[in-house]
């Protein structure tokens, strides 16, 4: 297996051996609170699974569908920028249906980079942003995945010092892991700077609409001039409780989308026509399940900030996501992320996602996803309590 090219690229799966611990402990009966994977533990509105069955119902719902999604679901997403962002799309050419954001941004990776190219990507990060590069054939340099002050000159030295020069921006806020988010000066700045330097940007815009207090996310396509740099990745994952549907999309520049629908098309022929159906009368339906979902959510992360914390681990509580990325506490700050994540599973009985599985700027956290609800938020704290007393 190590003589394949791309396999010797790929480092072991970090997050493979919690995962073995886990499902080892629960074939032994154990109860363990599963705060590890981003796994929403939802469901869509009634309305949307009707429409599923539906349209399951008509035989030729069953043939192959189209590569770069139906026309009825691209120009309900467009819809939903229009509303939600002030920006306008054009369905055919600006707008593309893939397999969840994830498969969107692999697929984007091999349409645009060459074996020896460099990609600017954020650490820590989620993992696709940069081993689909990496997997593409591309070098990746490190930025901060915080929009700080320093952002914009660490941008410029990795440009200046990188040769070949980079070719690729990769953001994503809210992030993940580390929930991090960005405001539309930030983006403004971004689009100015890519423009200037002939930089694509591609913005994982994944977990837009769960944010919390009264400033909604923003996109970086509102920037004026940001479609002729830059493409978005959105998905039904979290807004929806649509993860296990593998529906998301790429908005924006009309180059960047129509090399990725070129890749897609020798690749695949779309998603199931009954599940984008379903996804466009999510989108052009009620929305009550998006208020429903962020709500959800930030009872679940007071809950979590605040019974940690009475147990005696502080965890800062995240503006955006469905993420907490938690320092590890002091006293255990020495077994680093992964034997800490070990530990907190065998002793404590809670499985969290090790810092360091992100890259190597997340060794010292862990990432806790609210995918449990609050009563099961509270068991969890009284194993850690009992975790660290001991």
């Amino acid at each position: 297996m190590t003589d394949f090219y791309r396999i010797r690229r790929l480092p072991p799966y970090v997050f493979a051996e919690v995962n073995a611990m886990k499902a080892a402990a629960r074939a032994r009966g154990e109860d363990i609170i599963d705060l590890g994977m981003g796994n929403p533990d939802g469901a869509p509105p009634a309305h949307v699974i009707e429409k599923l069955a539906e349209v399951a119902r008509n035989p030729r719902a069953h043939r192959y569908s189209a590569s770069k999604g139906i026309a009825g679901l691209r120009k309900a997403q467009a819809a939903y920028y229009q509303r939600r962002f002030g920006v306008a799309l054009d369905p055919d050419s600006e707008v593309i249906v893939t397999l969840g954001s994830k498969e969107g941004l692999a697929n984007l990776a091999l349409a645009i980079t060459a074996p020896g190219d460099v990609v600017l990507a954020p650490n820590p990060s989620y993992p696709i942003h940069q081993f689909g590069f990496i997997i593409a054939g591309a070098a990746i340099r490190s930025i901060p995945a915080a929009p700080g002050p320093d952002f914009f000159d660490i941008l410029e030295r990795s440009l200046r010092y990188t040769v070949p020069k980079p070719t690729v921006l990769v953001i994503g806020y809210p992030s993940n892991p580390t929930a991090y988010v960005a405001d539309l000066t930030f983006y403004e700045k971004v689009v100015a700077f890519a423009r200037e330097r002939g930089l694509w940007v591609i913005s994982d815009l994944a977990y837009a609409e769960i944010y919390y207090g009264d400033t909604p996310t923003p996109s970086i396509l509102q920037v004026p001039g940001a479609k002729e740099v830059a493409v978005e990745f959105t998905s039904m994952s979290k807004t929806y409780s649509m993860a296990g549907w593998r529906i998301g999309f790429a908005v924006g520049n009309p180059t960047l989308i129509g090399a990725l629908a070129r890749v897609k098309s020798y690749l695949d022929y779309g998603a199931f026509t009954p599940i984008q159906a379903a996804a466009t009368a999510a989108l052009n339906g009620p929305q009550d399940i998006v208020a429903a979902n962020r709500a959800l959510y930030t009872a679940r992360r007071d809950c979590l900030v605040d019974c940690f914390g009475r147990a005696g681990w502080e965890i800062p509580p995240p503006e955006a996501s469905m993420f907490a990325w938690a320092p590890i506490p002091e006293p255990l700050r020495h077994l680093g992320s992964m034997e800490f994540s070990k530990r907190l599973l065998s002793e404590a009985g809670v499985a969290v996602a090790p810092g360091v599985g992100f890259g190597e700027e997340g060794e010292g956290y862990v990432r806790i996803a609210l995918v449990e609800n609050e009563q099961r938020i509270r068991q969890a704290a009284r194993g850690v309590k009992q975790f660290l007393k001991g």
